[in-house]
């Protein structure tokens, strides 16, 4: 968080209360004062999501509001910004602790809404994400653990990553893996993946394509994924006629769906219960979230007293 958001905060609580003491008491900053001086900063800087000028005015508002009512009446005079504004500044230079308090406790509750707005996604996509018709499924189709593989095949962490997914089907035989052509890196990207749609829907073993895209040399297009499934056996005349259909578009068009909805904005990403985990994070981080997931329902599992 920037030291200017952090300081538009902290000016919403000072004015509300702690530079009372500081202003020897009357007269006190009213709400449209208030307001003012929070548009003010707010103008000349670029908050943070979550901490546009409204929001200031709310927080305002709802401080003033709880201020202790006091029997002797107060005047509500104008505020000089001049005066007002070095003061509030200094409050907070000499007490950079609070800064931290504040960035910590806004951090918090932006991270809790982003985790809070990505299970609500995820309910509402689970049957795009891991019941849709004609998906690429690999390893036990009927596993108790389900992991989501969003790739490019011209992406160098997918590359990077393709081991660590061999592994899991290698050694974890009840483990469902979905992969979902996510074609963002190039036009060529785009190609390789309506061929993959369309392979994927014959008999040919999808992971041997899957493996012989990863493992080639250069940038992954059209002329790569034709080869790759030649080399299976099926036809590339066919395939380039077929992959600019329909029904092959609506199959990435939904991966881009999903994305949109989840914020997803590179590869890999990697989905397992209500967690969506971008970036290739290593075979032991996978292991460990799918053993919670086992455990407890969840990636990450309450922690436990240990006996001492």
């Amino acid at each position: 968080m920037s030291r200017l958001t952090t300081t538009l905060v902290l000016l919403v609580g000072l004015l509300a209360g702690g530079l009372g003491v500081t202003l020897l008491s009357p007269p006190r900053v009213d709400e449209a004062a208030a307001r003012a001086i929070a548009e003010d900063v707010v103008a000349k800087a670029k908050p943070e999501p979550g901490l546009t000028a409204s929001a200031v005015e709310t927080i305002v508002a709802d401080l003033i509001a709880r201020q202790p009512k006091q029997d002797v009446p107060q005047a509500a005079g104008k505020v000089d910004q001049s005066t007002l504004n070095p003061m509030i500044e200094d409050y907070l230079m000499s007490n950079p602790r609070i800064l931290q308090k504040v960035s910590a406790a806004l951090n918090a509750e932006l991270t809790a809404e982003r985790t809070a707005a990505t299970r609500t996604a995820l309910t509402e996509l689970k049957p795009a994400i891991f019941e849709a018709e004609g998906q690429i499924v690999l390893g036990n189709p009927n596993g108790d653990v389900t992991l989501v593989e969003m790739f490019d095949y011209n992406c160098g962490y997918c590359r990077q990553a393709l081991p660590d997914l061999a592994a899991l089907l290698d050694t974890d035989k009840n483990l469902k893996v979905i992969l979902k052509e996510f074609p963002i890196l190039s036009q060529g990207s785009v190609e390789a993946a309506r061929i993959a749609v369309q392979v994927a829907e014959t008999d040919v073993d999808y992971w041997s394509f899957h493996q012989a895209l990863f493992t080639s040399r250069g940038q992954v297009d059209k002329a790569a994924a034709l080869k790759a499934a030649a080399d299976l056996g099926l036809n590339p005349v066919t395939l380039e006629m077929g992959m600019n259909t329909p029904k092959v578009g609506s199959v990435i068009e939904q991966s881009y769906r999903i994305a949109d909805r989840l914020k997803i904005t590179g590869t890999p990403t990697f989905i397992i219960g209500e967690e969506v985990i971008p970036g290739a994070i290593g075979l032991d981080a996978l292991k460990t979230r799918i053993a919670n997931m086992r455990a407890c329902g969840a990636t990450v599992c309450p922690a436990t007293d240990q006996p001492g």
